[in-house]
């Protein structure tokens, strides 16, 4: 039997855990590292928090929200969004995470990847690809939190 792994995704923009609404806007649900211990505590085996709004305005502004997190679950933690260079990349680690989530850099700079992996490690390094099928059947990848087509 294969095992099942329950890995939540958390959207975050700001401070705040979001949800989509109909993929035309976002309702705010309360503190990130709230919602990640809930799912700890209910057997989740991994959070991803991803900063939806990160490449859109150029930054990475999680490492607060990373930090508390991770004094509060002891399960992996990725995290995305906004992700350009390796200070990125060191600082995401330094908050707390286990993982980082690579979407944009990585289509923009696919050896960007590589010099993370091999100075991370592969197991630290995650592509996060955002694909769509459109009508001709065939799927395309989206950067940008999945607002730009490539």
């Amino acid at each position: 039997m294969k095992n099942v792994r329950v890995i939540p995704r958390l959207d975050i923009k700001g401070p705040n855990l979001v949800k989509g609404v109909h993929l035309e806007g976002l309702r705010v649900l309360g503190d990130p590292s709230r919602f990640a211990r809930y799912y700890y505590e209910n057997g989740a085996d991994e959070i991803i928090y991803q900063d939806t709004v990160a490449s859109l305005y150029d930054r990475n502004s999680l490492t607060e929200i990373i930090n508390k997190t991770a004094k509060e679950i002891f399960i992996p933690l990725t995290v995305g969004g906004g992700i350009r260079d390796m200070d990125d990349i060191h600082n995401v680690l330094r908050a707390g995470a286990d993982k980082v989530s690579i979407n944009t850099s990585a289509v923009r700079n696919p050896d960007f990847v590589n010099q993370a992996s091999r100075f991370y490690g592969s197991s630290t390094i995650v592509i996060a690809m955002e694909c769509l099928r459109k009508n001709d059947g065939d799927y395309y990848i989206f950067t940008d939190n999945g607002r730009e087509e490539t």
